[in-house]
């Protein structure tokens, strides 16, 4: 018997929290990277360092895909990946990150509704209700400290919605289209389509420059590295395998978990639980069981 099943739901959960602790992370590290470069520059620097990281991978197996795959796994490559780095990145120039957390939260709903409209999936009514119940939950838990609306301009808003879009589509294009394709396949070869991009891209720009001037660029580079290696290559593998073993919106319920942690963080460093929080975790941790109840 194997120790780690995905098909048990226990280790589901596990690959959830692992996630959503990852991912809740990821947003100070994009943080530390944009007091340094631009939010371009992160952005290619995120995929050009995972690119590399999952190099051997894809060259491992580069032949064993058949041709008929391909433009599914390009396609997850620039929706699940490309496309929403850049738009990150961008946002967080401009809005607060409790307001970019808020409408990440959308994700499970667009997961939901493309689904459901474009790909004709069957979806069960307390999977429907579960999704709902966990947003309301994730929003409490994102609106518990206030969302910093004054010092946000509203117009970028639309660049995290339009990743949220982007998220929705490719979860069920893995789903759909990739069921007998492996995770680290998917993952690795998705990076080829969009890695050889970002690098070229990145000499195109100001990173040379901003690299050998700045004293804080090694520190930032370290830290866009946890980013790229952790919170973008070895996170996607897991979420493309929490995919394909559950569904589309059990795997992107993650976005409900992330502001979790995100306050976790803050207890950490010296702030109290509030009761707003807890409530809002109760719920939505009853959202994503819901979510999860019927496979």
């Amino acid at each position: 018997m194997r120790f780690f099943d995905l098909n048990k739901k226990g280790w589901q959960w596990v690959i959830l929290l692992i996630l959503a602790f990852t991912w809740g992370s990821s947003f100070i590290l994009m943080k530390r990277g944009l007091e340094v470069y631009s939010h371009s520059v992160v952005a290619a620097l995120r995929i050009s360092i995972a690119f590399l990281f999952l190099l051997p991978f894809a060259i491992r197996n580069l032949k064993k895909v058949e041709k008929k795959y391909w433009k599914y796994i390009i396609a997850s490559g620039f929706l699940g990946n490309g496309i929403p780095a850049f738009l990150f990145t961008k946002a967080q120039t401009e809005i607060s990150s409790s307001l970019s957390g808020m409408l990440n939260s959308l994700t499970p709903i667009f997961a939901l509704v493309v689904g459901i409209l474009l790909f004709k999936t069957k979806t069960e009514t307390l999977k429907i209700i579960g999704v709902f119940i966990g947003f309301i939950g994730a929003i409490g838990l994102i609106v518990s400290n206030g969302i910093d609306i004054e010092n946000s301009k509203m117009a970028y808003s639309f660049f995290v919605v339009l990743a949220t879009i982007c998220y929705a589509f490719s979860v069920n294009i893995i789903k759909v289209n990739l069921k007998e394709i492996g995770s680290v396949v998917i993952t690795s070869i998705a990076f080829v389509s969009i890695g050889p991009l970002a690098i070229t891209y990145l000499f195109t720009t100001d990173f040379i420059t901003v690299s050998t001037n700045n004293s804080q660029a090694g520190i930032a580079l370290f830290y866009i590295s946890i980013l790229a290696i952790f919170g973008t290559a070895i996170s996607v593998v897991l979420f493309n395998m929490l995919i394909k073993k559950t569904s589309t919106l059990f795997a992107s319920s993650v976005t409900y978990l992330i502001p979790f942690f995100a306050i976790m963080w803050g207890i950490i460093d010296g702030e109290k639980l509030n009761i707003i929080q807890l409530i809002s975790l109760i719920i939505t941790i009853i959202g994503v069981y819901c979510i999860n109840k019927i496979q």
